[in-house]
């Protein structure tokens, strides 16, 4: 069982900091070390907090190297796309001229960025950056040919 001390100080900084840190992930590891220092045993604050008991040891043991600071430092892998420096300016260009399909929008991409993308990856990443596909009606059954060929040339 790893020993650790607390002083009153540091019990109300991992209190604070489980409630307020803005990842979830630090902010579960700010409660592990707040339950340990109010002296509850490694298997209940396993139970608790929903981890192994390697992890416990592991967040107990980078606490003991680096204090508070060692557990508020992110070292998760967050995979970051090829497209996301691009993203002003294509929701810019997606907002004023919509594309018409995913084969489309991936093309114009490729001709903005430079970044080549199926279809699919594409329309997951203009889903995630929160631009909505538009749903197209139906055609009426009288309509009007030449009416619908002055509006597609107007757009």
């Amino acid at each position: 069982m790893i020993r650790i001390e607390f002083s009153e100080a540091e019990i109300k900084a991992l209190q604070q900091e489980k409630q307020s840190h803005p990842d979830r992930r630090v902010r579960r590891r700010m409660e592990t070390l707040h339950l340990k220092a109010l002296g509850y045993p490694h298997q209940e604050i396993g139970q608790m907090v929903g981890i192994t008991p390697k992890t416990l040891r592991g967040y107990l043991r980078l606490y003991q190297a680096g204090g508070l600071e060692a557990l508020k430092v992110r070292k998760f892998y967050q995979p970051e796309s090829a497209l996301d420096p691009h993203r002003a300016t294509l929701e810019a260009e997606f907002k004023v001229r919509p594309a018409q399909n995913m084969k489309e929008a991936a093309a114009r991409i490729e001709q903005l960025t430079g970044v080549c993308r199926s279809p699919d990856q594409v329309r997951r990443y203009l889903t995630r950056i929160g631009l909505k596909r538009l749903k197209t009606g139906q055609v009426p059954a009288k309509a009007d040919p030449q009416a619908q060929a002055e509006f597609l040339k107007k757009n």
